[in-house]
């Protein structure tokens, strides 16, 4: 329990923060200032409210004078502080009709966003082919079994229908499409020849993460189908692509390959300067028979050539970025260089 003395103490320590209020009131001139002011001396945890917890040591004959001082401290303070606050507001710029007078004087500037790199590497993909002559064909991410495999000359005893390879909708024969081909049966059943279109897009495989392995990412499909059409366009058309996207030096190889969509089937590899290693950009070839006459074009009289490479890899090769998945872990440092 508080003796006199400490009363006395008390009564000091009011005076105290009577003068520093003063002080500290008369000095603010801005808004801001006039907040940090009312935060310190009338705040839930401020010094005024500290000294009225201290009523629970005040001896009970003591207590009204000890309240009495403090609730005319905070009375004095919150009108002295009101004052201040008006008087602030009226040296501030007038307003008319709500706004500033100085209508030239520069605004805050937004912080504005800008295009992830893969949507950026996807549009310069599609216009570098789009001045090849190809358009742009898009199709549903979830597919029936007809468009994934059937019609891709995929049959049920293929290991790429198991589901423990493919992302099946429960209960459903549909699934997230495990690549953009399916947009290609699409494209040939409602288009007749000659056909010339690349078709960016994500697709699904549950396929361990590592550094150049997602679960979800995205490919750029490309079909051509019309009459003579050969192994040497396809070829051609890549190295074009190549040429163009990554620079004249880029050293370029093609390995043969099974598809069961395309025959004769490659797989098309570049170097990877930081890595040094050839790095898949992925599968190409000629359009199988069976595909064409799923989609009702005689194999008699067209042929076509396709190839899907990953959208992520061409990225990586391009900004000679060593880990796919920096793509999708949001790292603004990362995303802000592109």
């Amino acid at each position: 329990m508080a003796t006199a003395a400490s009363v006395e103490q008390i009564f000091e320590q009011i005076d105290q923060v009577q003068q520093r209020a003063d002080a500290e009131l008369a000095a603010a001139s801005s808004p801001a200032e006039l907040e940090q002011f009312r935060i310190r001396f009338l705040g839930a945890n401020g010094q005024i409210r500290s000294l009225m917890k201290l009523l629970g040591q005040v001896p009970p004959e003591h207590k009204p004078a000890v309240g009495q001082r403090v609730n005319a401290l905070k009375d004095r303070v919150s009108a002295a502080y009101e004052q201040r606050k008006a008087q602030v507001s009226q040296a501030a710029p007038e307003l008319t009709g709500g706004i500033l007078e100085d209508v030239t004087e520069p605004g805050l500037r937004p912080r504005i966003g800008n295009k992830h790199i893969i949507m950026k590497v996807t549009d310069e993909l599609t216009e570098l082919f789009g001045r090849m002559g190809f358009s742009v064909a898009s199709g549903p991410e979830v597919e029936d079994e007809f468009h994934n495999f059937i019609a891709l000359n995929i049959p049920a005893s293929h290991p790429a229908r198991d589901p423990m390879d493919n992302f099946y909708l429960e209960g459903s024969n549909m699934l997230l499409r495990t690549q953009t081909s399916t947009v290609q049966i699409r494209v040939m059943e409602t288009q007749k020849p000659p056909i010339r279109v690349v078709i960016p897009g994500r697709v699904y495989r549950p396929d361990t993460v590592d550094d150049t392995h997602l679960f979800m990412f995205h490919q750029l499909e490309a079909l051509v189908v019309d009459k003579g059409v050969t192994m040497v366009d396809l070829k051609s058309t890549i190295m074009q692509f190549v040429h163009a996207y990554f620079g004249q030096n880029t050293r370029v190889r093609f390995r043969p390959s099974f598809f069961p969509f395309t025959e004769p089937s490659a797989e098309c590899d570049v170097w990877f300067e930081d890595k040094q290693r050839w790095i898949e950009l992925g599968g190409c070839g000629m359009v199988h028979p069976n595909v064409l006459n799923a989609c009702r074009i005689d194999p008699e009289i067209y042929t076509g050539w396709a190839f899907g490479f990953g959208i992520e890899r061409i990225a990586m090769r391009k900004y000679g970025i060593n880990n796919i998945r920096l793509f999708v872990e949001n790292d603004v440092r990362f995303l802000k260089q592109f």
